[in-house]
């Protein structure tokens, strides 16, 4: 393994036994031991054939959906299970932030139980002494520090569990979505924590479903689905085919758009342009219905060059509800006009149309470019509408 990989995922497979029938009562422990009938096994796959590494310093992404096996990598990197068969290589201490409050004890309090914790992930007992008052606020559990653990509910143990890990020194950080434990602004707090995680250069292995969180954080990222490594690469791409294994009746269709549309074709986008004109981007859409529609819901973004999302907007969030009834046959014309807040250079343009139970009948993404042209620059994607005014003060001699 090269100096800069710390960890190294090789082949790997995770195979479970489960017995085909339960021995439901003593009854039945003590016949079946005379029964000739062998006690049948069906081997359930959880992972198949995974392979991949992880660079020092990197904060590397793992989605899928439910039981796609990614809980189970990260219990197999953290040695909580074995692989099957395949091999996996870690060169660095490593803490998991899963299966948090493990060896907590709820007839001890909470104040104890950040010692006895501590003691587990292999501090020393002077150092959980002069990290305690920090471990405590970042909790947010002051007052509660001298009840029985038994007396939390779940969140307060998370909570707590999850703010003595954060000071744990490791070189390999595996994160099982801690991030959705407590209020919004404790979530808040363990976003800024990753943050600090990122600009630090720390290794981070983050399983996730919040596909913003992917976007935000993560330097590379890999789906997994059916227990097989489906792509692994940029997060943006990787959100974007996590998303795709939501859609139903999902067709792939041959057009401009480089295989980047998918819907089930209840209504199709025939045309689109994008144009700029003064203080506004004017995007014109264009679709055909194929079946009944209600309520038709059409959405837009807008990505600069670099994939970055910078704007989107569909007619539900802006309270507009004024194409319903369709009928097969029937055409739709959409006009949007976008404030003109774009920097120079080259914008790509997605649309999309749903029906009003959510079913995606159509998503082109990179249906359309609108390119800016402007002498001023600012470091981002856009010039924020931001109106300033200043005064000379003289002060008398």
């Amino acid at each position: 393994m090269s100096e800069n990989i710390v960890v190294k995922v090789d082949k790997v497979y995770k195979n479970f036994l489960l017995p085909n029938e339960k021995n439901d009562s003593l009854k039945r422990v003590f016949t079946g031991v005379f029964r000739k009938k062998k006690k049948g096994y069906e081997v359930q796959r959880a992972l198949h054939d995974i392979s991949f590494e992880v660079k020092e310093g990197e904060f590397f992404g793992i989605v899928g959906r439910n039981g796609s096996g990614k809980s189970t990598l990260l219990k197999m990197l953290a040695s909580i299970y074995q692989p099957t068969k395949g091999s996996i290589t870690t060169n660095g201490r490593l803490v998991p932030f899963i299966e948090l409050g493990v060896g907590f004890n709820p007839e001890l309090t909470g104040r104890e139980n950040i010692f006895l914790n501590g003691a587990l992930l292999g501090f020393k007992k002077s150092v959980i002494e002069s990290r305690y008052d920090e471990i405590v606020r970042f909790s947010e559990l002051e007052r509660f520090m001298d009840q029985k653990l038994k007396n939390y509910s779940s969140g307060m143990q998370v909570r707590l569990a999850f703010a003595i890990a954060t000071h744990a020194q490791a070189d390999i950080l595996l994160v099982d979505e801690v991030l959705a434990v407590g209020d919004a602004a404790f979530q808040r707090k363990c976003f800024e924590y990753f943050k600090e995680l990122k600009a630090k250069k720390k290794t981070v292995i983050f399983v996730t479903h919040d596909m913003s969180a992917v976007r935000e954080y993560c330097d590379r990222a890999m789906l997994i689905d059916n227990s097989e490594l489906q792509a692994i690469g940029d997060p943006q791409d990787i959100a974007r085919d996590y998303a795709l294994l939501f859609m139903e009746n999902n067709v792939d269709r041959n057009n401009d758009s480089n295989g980047k549309r998918w819907g089930n074709g209840d209504a199709e986008i025939t045309e689109s342009s994008a144009v700029v004109e003064g203080d506004e981007v004017v995007i014109d859409v264009k679709a055909v219905v194929k079946r009944p529609i209600d309520h038709l819901l059409y959405g837009v973004h807008v990505s600069s060059q670099d994939g970055t999302e910078i704007t989107a907007m569909n007619n539900r969030m802006l309270l507009v509800d004024d194409v319903n009834h369709l009928k097969p046959g029937d055409e739709v014309t959409i006009r949007w006009r976008v404030l003109n807040v774009f920097n120079d250079g080259s914008y790509s343009v997605t649309l999309t149309l749903a029906d009003d139970v959510a079913n995606t009948l159509d998503w082109m993404t990179d249906a359309t470019i609108f390119t800016v042209r402007r002498m001023q620059r600012s470091t981002t994607s856009v010039l924020p509408p931001v109106k300033v005014k200043a005064k000379k003060v003289t002060k008398e001699s």
